[in-house]
Order: C-alpha cells, then sequence, then structure tokens
C-alpha cells in the first residue's frame, strides 16, 4: 500500500513566485478592481435622484465611489 505525505509541497518553502506569475496576479487584481468599479457605477447609476439623496450622494458623486477616491 502507498501512502502520500500532502503536508509539504514538492518545490519546497522557500520558493519566490516567478516573474510571469506574478504579472498574472497582477492582471488579474487590476481586473477584478475595474469589475468591482463597474458594478458599483452601474448600481448607483440605477438610482434615481431622490434614492441618491436618501444616501448623501449626488450623480456626481457616482464615478469617485467606483473608482476608490474619497469624497470631500
Amino acid at each position: 500500500m502507498a501512502a502520500l505525505d500532502t503536508s509539504r509541497t514538492s518545490y519546497g518553502a522557500n520558493r519566490q513566485p516567478s516573474r510571469l506569475g506574478t504579472i498574472f496576479a497582477m492582471i488579474a487584481a487590476n481586473m477584478m478592481h475595474w469589475n468591482k468599479a463597474r458594478i458599483t457605477r452601474n448600481t448607483l447609476s440605477a438610482l434615481n435622484d431622490r434614492e441618491l439623496a436618501d444616501i448623501g450622494l449626488r450623480r456626481d458623486d457616482i464615478e469617485n465611489i467606483a473608482i476608490g477616491r474619497p469624497q470631500n
């Protein structure tokens, strides 16, 4: 009968991520940030002016909120 040790990785604990892996991780992070901003922008844009005022926003605040820029 064979036994597998699954508590250790085959490449060692001190291996640094590859440059290509880092690039893919950065691309994935940027895509997730873009998609989150797109969803926020679309959701807030669907509200009418009164609904936006109820939550303390104006229509021209939507883009700043979507991209995470602080409000004044």
